[in-house]
């Protein structure tokens, strides 16, 4: 079982970097150039250079390596997963496979062959969710606070309004869940050590076992999550807030001359990754 206090998704950790002091608009935008960018990389070279930028950047922002492998966890079935479904069910007409077994089942054969475009589009596909995820979070969650996020999203969806989206009520909805994962997965925790020490057992027996032990956690979890909305609906209604109409932030988001120079960087970081496809020096790609 996952241990939940690697569950960084949604944890905001304090600091002075770069990263840290750059416009939350500009970190929004830049992360989706850089998702972009993962999707455009199709061979080595161009999942190598992603991935080297990809470690400067946590070390830039003084993130500690770990603790972005850690926020990994959750996933790593999912990873594992796709890689078996990409490696077993990748087929080619143009190629030998590199394996192939016969496997008989019954009154009919199974064959199981592998590929080197099966092997290659495993690699890929978990490279492109460990990139994705790892960049992600540095880019926002990890260094940007919640209050900063809420106002990078009103501001960057504030075209929307023309058309009369609520804007402000979805940036503030989005921040407010994220805002809450640290917290429900520390409530969790703590359930869960409660009901460990009543002799509740969540590790061993069979699937459906396990399942039905989850029972006594996930009702007082919900229990506690309604009564923490409730509590925030009254927090808020007691303040007097009625939505985004007629306020005022304290603090005004303006560019820098380093969101520039990282803009920069990231168009730079987009364009070798485009010249690298194009090029493939070791013809090794998708």
């Amino acid at each position: 079982m996952t241990v939940l206090k690697d569950i960084t998704l949604g944890q905001y950790f304090p600091g002075d970097s770069i990263i840290h002091r750059l416009d939350p608009r500009a970190k929004m935008i830049l992360s989706i150039l850089y998702i972009v960018a993962i999707f455009f990389a199709k061979n080595v070279f161009s999942f190598v250079i992603l991935t080297l930028s990809a470690i400067l950047l946590v070390l830039i922002s003084r993130i500690p390596l770990l603790t972005v492998l850690r926020g990994l966890k959750p996933v790593f079935f999912i990873l594992l997963f796709t890689m078996v479904i990409n490696l077993f069910l990748t087929t080619s007409t143009e190629e030998s496979p590199l394996f192939a077994w016969n496997i008989p089942v019954f009154s009919w054969t199974w064959q199981i062959t592998i590929y080197r475009i099966g092997i290659l589009r495993a690699i890929f596909t978990a490279l492109r969710v460990i990139l994705l995820l790892s960049v992600s979070s540095v880019f926002l969650t990890y260094t940007t606070s919640p209050i900063t996020l809420t106002d990078s999203l009103e501001d960057l969806m504030g075209p929307l309004k023309v058309i009369r989206v609520p804007v402000h009520d979805i940036a503030m909805i989005i921040t407010i869940a994220l805002r809450f994962i640290p917290t429900l997965i520390e409530e969790t925790d703590k359930i869960m050590n409660a009901q460990k020490a009543r002799g509740a057992d969540f590790a061993t027996g069979s699937l459906v076992r396990r399942a039905k032990a989850l029972i006594p956690v996930l009702v007082p979890l919900f229990v506690s999550s309604f009564k923490r909305a409730d509590d925030l609906a009254i927090a808020m209604e007691c303040r007097c807030y009625r939505g985004g109409e007629g306020r005022t932030k304290l603090h005004k988001l303006r560019y820098h001359l380093r969101d520039l120079l990282a803009a920069i960087l990231m168009v730079a970081l987009f364009a070798s990754v485009l010249f690298v496809n194009h090029i493939n020096p070791l013809g090794i790609g998708l």
